[in-house]
């Protein structure tokens, strides 16, 4: 965070540059089409809501079936041999601030056994500040906990290390990489708290790991990625 503001504002002209040719050549891809609920089969009920930014929206994959929540349902209930009624509150483009205002009242409309949070990729973009970040996110963190019951956890799964994508130039990713990181080292100090589970978002790789874009994940991550949360809740 000390180093990528700074570079941020003293090579502003060429990562201003730089961002909006990447905009040009990056297709903006859809959220992923279907319900935003569901369940499982199985017997007693586990609630699982998935609170974010587009991946928590399944942006990368054409049916939601195939995205972090649906999966990471499935995945629990073939763990955990119970039936998982899962939510997915969730908007493309969102930063904490925004999660906090528009997508946090519905994750808090029903009482979640397992609430996880998906964020950080926009506030790299938009270089929030550290202080605002850690603020929306605990606040977050704070309104799902209170709501859950004796038992319940909340994943805050990791900001991605934006220096690692090819899709992006330098020294834009190399400034993201460092602003990344830092917004991620804020969510771990969060997960200090009782109830509240950092789980770093798996490496990416093989056919199918990237959408089209080159950016979001694609079905194979999605699902890679929901069975890594799984084992890390029911192991």
């Amino acid at each position: 965070m000390r180093l990528s503001r700074p570079a941020a504002v003293l090579m502003a002209p060429v990562l201003l540059g730089q961002g909006v040719r990447v905009r040009r050549r990056i297709p903006v891809l859809p959220e992923a089409d279907g319900p935003r609920a569901g369940s499982t089969a199985g017997g007693t009920p586990l609630a699982l809501v998935v609170l974010g930014e587009s991946t928590a929206a399944g942006v990368g994959v054409a049916r939601i079936e195939d995205g972090l929540g649906t999966r990471l349902a499935h995945e629990l209930a073939a763990r955990v041999g119970r039936r998982v009624d899962w939510r997915v509150s969730a908007r493309a483009g969102s930063t904490a601030r925004r999660a906090r205002a528009d997508l946090l009242p519905a994750a808090l409309a029903e009482p979640s056994d397992i609430a996880v949070i998906v964020l950080g990729v926009n506030d790299t973009l938009g270089l929030t500040g550290r202080g605002a970040w850690r603020r929306d996110v605990a606040a977050i963190v704070a309104a799902l906990r209170a709501a859950q019951p004796p038992g319940g956890r909340v994943v805050l799964t990791g900001v991605p290390d934006l220096g690692t994508f090819p899709a992006l130039p330098r020294p834009l990713r190399t400034v993201l990489g460092w602003h990344s990181r830092a917004l991620d080292r804020e969510l771990r100090t969060i997960a200090r708290a009782p109830g509240v589970l950092h789980a770093a978002v798996p490496a990416v790789s093989g056919v199918d790991a990237l959408a089209t874009d080159g950016f979001h994940p694609g079905a194979t991550s999605y699902r890679e990625w929901a069975a890594d949360l799984a084992l890390r809740l029911a192991p």
